[in-house]
């Protein structure tokens, strides 16, 4: 690498908890790149224990994610997509690369030519585990777009937890939260989150992953309909009623991150809840600028605290 990569911290959390905004908030700061949804867009890895080359690691990360590409098909992407109109494979979507769709697309008008630059230099990477690969993409990714350190943020990735930790021994991490309540509310909303409950409710029930399927694998007929390729919007939007659903999701994932941090904690481990960033957006933003090593984190609290704002309170029943 031609400049020398300064930090590399992780943000885990269960999605839904203010995440997006943080990276927003990041990517605010000159010196960081703001990686969005990396992690859980290459995820789950059937191949991470593997050593593989640059380009079968670039032939993943050049290729459409299944369950964006289902949601792209039923016509309910979810709006963290910012893959411009005008793109290569606007009209094509489903085939859109994974990478493409929010990562890349959060950090540049022009994508597609952040991608062409990586296809060039990813498949010249050595032969090496995924991890390393992972790091080394991060740490690429970083150099073209001229900052000095990075921070990963993938809503959703409490449910990787354990491999990001052991993984990435040497990076800090954020670990954020959020009341499971209003966490499942808004995961109930949200096409990506209802998807991600209805593959844990899957393999709960049969002890399969609806994208990964073998052809001798008997699938219930009662579940059958949701599988990729017969989900419908309206099926998928139906799951969203029943909120029990996603209070069990956000037990299930918080229990996933919960047991991983005391398994392998961190050298570094920084707890924030969404509640105390609304409360006191400048303490707690500053405080994480510090953690993260910002040159001016007081300044940077400070410019950006003014876009945390509270959720509207919900409206109480009139008075009788």
């Amino acid at each position: 690498m031609d400049t020398p990569i300064t930090g590399r911290s992780i943000i885990i959390s269960n999605g839904r908890c203010g995440s997006t905004l943080l990276s927003d908030l990041i990517h605010e700061e000159p010196g960081t790149l703001s990686a969005q949804e990396f992690f859980m867009s290459v995820a789950p890895w059937a191949r991470s224990a593997e050593v593989i080359s640059g380009a079968e690691y670039w032939e993943v990360l050049s290729s459409p994610k299944a369950e964006l590409a289902t949601l792209f098909r039923i016509g309910l992407p979810p709006k963290e997509v910012r893959y411009p109109a005008t793109g290569r494979w606007a009209d094509r979507l489903t085939e859109l690369p994974r990478i493409l769709a929010i990562t890349l697309s959060k950090l540049t008008t022009d994508p597609d030519a952040l991608f062409d630059q990586l296809a060039e230099r990813v498949p010249q990477f050595p032969d090496q585990a995924v991890t390393q690969h992972h790091r080394d993409f991060l740490d690429l990714l970083a150099v073209l777009t001229g900052k000095t350190r990075w921070v990963e943020r993938s809503g959703g990735s409490s449910h990787v937890a354990p491999y990001l930790l052991r993984g990435f021994p040497d990076c800090k991490f954020v670990y954020l939260t959020r009341s499971w309540e209003d966490t499942a509310r808004s995961m109930s909303r949200h096409s990506s989150f209802q998807l991600l409950q209805l593959r844990v409710e899957f393999l709960g029930k049969c002890g399969l992953d609806p994208f990964r399927i073998e052809d001798d694998q008997a699938v219930p007929e009662d579940l059958k309909p949701y599988l990729p390729d017969r989900l419908t919007p309206d099926a998928l939007r139906e799951r969203g009623a029943d909120l029990r659903r996603y209070l069990g999701l956000c037990a299930f994932m918080s229990s996933q991150a919960d047991q991983a941090l005391r398994d392998v904690p961190p050298d570094h481990l920084l707890r924030m809840s969404y509640e105390d960033l609304v409360a006191d957006p400048v303490a707690e933003l500053t405080g994480l600028g510090r953690f993260l090593d910002f040159p001016d984190p007081s300044g940077w609290a400070e410019r950006t605290a003014s876009r945390v704002v509270a959720p509207a309170a919900r409206k109480l029943p009139a008075a009788v």
